[in-house]
């Protein structure tokens, strides 16, 4: 169930988007993003960690499965991205359970390719075209 929507019409309103998601975050250390390729995922999270106070370069870790970042308190970070996983045996590879299991912030990408490996406590971020430039996006639980 929907615990929120919210409307990004543009790019510049993307900042706005993610402090409301980061007002939905509250205990929250797991939060899955899902939508199709070219969503806006990555740029979503990019966002998403300027709001956090993250200064370093934040890209999608498409290939080294995870990057790590500093929040304005000097906590990690973890931002995974599973699209190129074929099985969760490789993420269980990596040690994502240990990461999932830290109570730091994990930022997912294509969740599903894990399933099996996520705990029930996490929050969803469901992001979807809606124009050119617009999104929605929908956070539930």
């Amino acid at each position: 169930m929907p615990t929120a929507t919210i409307a990004i019409p543009t790019l510049a309103a993307l900042p706005q988007a993610a402090e409301q998601l980061r007002a939905h975050l509250g205990s929250h250390t797991l939060v899955c993003f899902e939508g199709e390729m070219g969503a806006g995922k990555t740029t979503f999270i990019k966002a998403l960690c300027q709001q956090l106070g993250v200064e370093d370069e934040v890209s999608s870790p498409t290939f080294s499965l995870v990057n790590e970042y500093r929040d304005a308190h000097n906590q990690p970070i973890y931002h995974f991205d599973f699209y190129r996983l074929d099985n969760p045996r490789e993420a269980e590879g990596i040690g994502a359970v240990e990461y999932f299991d830290s109570g730091y912030l994990c930022l997912i990408e294509w969740p599903s390719r894990i399933e099996a490996l996520l705990p029930e406590n996490r929050l969803l971020v469901t992001l979807s075209v809606t124009g050119p430039s617009s999104r929605e996006v929908i956070i539930s639980n």
